[in-house]
């Protein structure tokens, strides 16, 4: 996989659009250590900026390390949430990263910023011209949108139209140029794909598709930094002498946050990357389709960039049990019986910063935990990509299509979506059944989306990821940065 050629024309363009609208681009570098690689004059004119501000410097905050603050924040060592065995029933420390505290309130502005700026800088994308287009199933797409907002350059968002009214409410607000809702919920991917052809054929250049399932920014971009900070993590405040990093666990989706497991297990050899999704449909579990409850998770073929052959298991969620948990974690009956059954209030102040597919991964875990027979000395990190501030309008449907939320739904939910957890539909995958799921990308990407059969076989090569990943990409794409930003000259100091 090489770097493209820079197109001098296009970027000149582009510096320009970047001067005027007094963007600074920050480096990968920059996001994965802002507290020390952030200019100090950017720091101190973030203190009077709000997190979600439509305000070229929130680039910066595109990053795991943002104080969690609304307003005004500076940088820190990030945010996480341990949830205890009070409340998984394992002894095994089950940690999740916290992405509310992105701007956008997801941390898919992180992995639309891998897509996007590699090629701004290179002049492969012209913002004066161009419309980037946002494929998605929700926050990648608002990630992206939001990009665009501070480089002032047009987005179209493209999302199913079956997704909770807040994300199509915050695009119309921030005046994302298009939103395009595509039929279907969650699982409806192809729908996505189709309307992309549509535009190709309609628009020709004029626009640029970032197709976060086949663009490899995103999951080089989670690589190294949600990567790099669960390490930094895990070594400053989780390490013991006697603890093992036992696994990650993450939604595919598109596949760029999994890609986190391969850099960790460069640091921790035996570490087990687990795949996530929803059991209705159970695409990586059995081949399998359907459609189901769990938003964030995108379905019904394995995303271009995904390494399957770094995948150690699939667990199959049952969305059922993650809607009633969203229940059992924000309603106040739920949460009062939480506290009674040993539920410190640290933690359950805090459980509304895990969001629906979020709560998907804590539920792969405990089921990752339990079959692999886990103690109180293993370690499992997972990503909370969102929060339930994204979410509350699927809270009030649940209330009025089930009714008000007691202490009797509270004991049955924690007693079986929780303490009932087990390691029924967990597949554990041999070496044949990693080459088969790699080998199922061919009947979407090869037959469907027009990618070459050599190319498949590239991407089974465990030398292809070497170089996908390597430092020395991450180095050229902020030497890059870095000239776009001279070159546009905007004062850090202004």
């Amino acid at each position: 996989m090489k770097e493209p050629m820079i197109e001098e024309e296009v970027l000149a363009r582009s510096v320009q659009r970047a001067k005027a609208q007094g963007v600074v681009l920050p480096t990968i570098a920059q996001q994965m250590n802002p507290s020390e690689r952030v200019p100090q004059a950017i720091q101190d004119k973030l203190k009077s900026i709000g997190l979600w501000d439509i305000n070229p410097l929130n680039l910066f905050r595109i990053t795991w390390k943002n104080e969690a603050v609304a307003s005004g924040g500076g940088f820190g060592d990030g945010n996480w949430l341990e949830f205890p065995p009070e409340l998984t029933g394992v002894p095994a420390r089950i940690i999740g990263i916290v992405g509310k505290y992105f701007p956008t309130g997801a941390h898919k502005v992180g992995a639309a910023y891998g897509c996007l700026v590699p090629r701004l800088v290179s002049g492969q994308f012209d913002p004066t011209r161009q419309k980037a287009v946002w494929p998605s199933t929700g926050n990648y797409c608002r990630g992206g949108a939001y990009d665009c907002a501070l480089l002032g350059c047009p987005a179209v968002a493209i999302l199913p139209e079956g997704m909770s009214r807040e994300r199509f409410e915050w695009l119309q607000e921030i005046g994302t140029d298009e939103i395009i809702a595509t039929p279907g919920s969650e699982s409806n991917v192809k729908e996505i794909y189709d309307k992309c052809w549509e535009l190709r054929r309609e628009r020709g250049d004029g626009i640029v598709i970032f197709n976060q399932f086949e663009e490899f920014g995103n999951a080089i971009w989670h690589y190294h930094v949600t990567g790099g900070f669960i390490q930094d993590l895990y070594e400053k405040y989780i390490r013991t002498p006697t603890s093992r990093f036992a696994a990650y666990i993450s939604a595919t989706g598109s596949a760029g946050t999994i890609a986190a497991g391969d850099f960790l297990r460069k640091h921790h050899p035996q570490l087990k990357v687990i795949a996530t999704e929803a059991l209705q449909c159970p695409t990586l579990y059995q081949f399998g389709f359907g459609a189901h409850r769990i938003e964030g998770i995108g379905d019904k073929h394995v995303p271009w960039i995904h390494n399957v052959r770094n995948t150690d298991g699939v667990a199959a969620i049952d969305d059922e049990a993650v809607m009633q948990l969203m229940r059992l974690f924000n309603e106040p009956a739920g949460k009062e019986f939480l506290a009674q059954s040993g539920v410190g209030g640290d933690v359950l102040g805090k459980l509304d910063l895990p969001g629906i597919s979020c709560i998907c991964n804590l539920i792969a875990c405990i089921k990752t935990a339990k079959y692999y027979d886990l103690t109180a000395e293993d370690v499992l990190f997972m990503p909370m990509t969102d929060s339930m501030e994204l979410y509350s309008s699927r809270l009030a449907e649940m209330t009025e299509a089930e009714g008000a939320y007691t202490r009797e739904h509270a004991i049955a939910h924690k007693a079986r979506y929780l303490d009932g957890v087990g390691i029924d539909y967990f597949r554990e995958l041999s070496f044949s059944d990693r080459k088969a799921l790699h080998q199922f990308k061919y009947f979407t990407w090869v037959e469907q989306q027009g990618k070459d059969v050599e190319e498949l076989r590239e991407l089974w090569q465990e030398d292809f990821w070497l170089d996908v990943f390597s430092t020395d990409r991450i180095a050229e794409w902020d030497r890059r940065i870095e000239a776009f930003n001279a070159a546009a000259g905007v004062s850090l100091d202004g």
